[in-house]
């Protein structure tokens, strides 16, 4: 497994952008597809968006595509998300994981980051 630590979350107005970091330590990154998920209080986690291992092939829940866009760089070890045209709706802790497969839930993703918090004021 690999260890993930997320960073880059704060408060924003509407309309704005966030670029979400989630740095990754192990030697077994560039094995791993991984997945921004995020939850709201009260509220199942959900998908935002996954990247293959290479990084060549992307994925989109329908409420992000258009507006985030997931990338890593393994030479760094780390995954991005960068939010524009952010919504109040978009508000919650976001969550980078990785998995060896390829999914969307939550349950196929076997390391999971603390989370960072995302809130979007109207």
């Amino acid at each position: 497994q690999v260890q993930l630590v997320e960073s880059g979350g704060g408060l924003v107005q509407a309309g704005g952008s966030l670029r979400l970091s989630c740095a990754a330590s192990g030697r077994t990154f560039r094995s791993y597809a991984m997945g921004w998920f995020r939850q709201a209080p009260g509220k199942e986690r959900e998908f935002v968006a996954r990247v293959s291992w290479s990084g060549s092939s992307t994925y989109y829940a329908d409420s992000t595509k258009g507006r985030f866009t997931i990338s890593r760089d393994n030479a760094k070890n780390t995954v991005y998300l960068q939010m524009n045209s952010l919504k109040p709706e978009d508000t919650a802790v976001y969550y980078c994981a990785g998995s060896t497969g390829w999914s969307t839930s939550p349950i196929d993703f076997t390391s999971w980051g603390q989370g960072t918090q995302v809130t979007v004021s109207s």
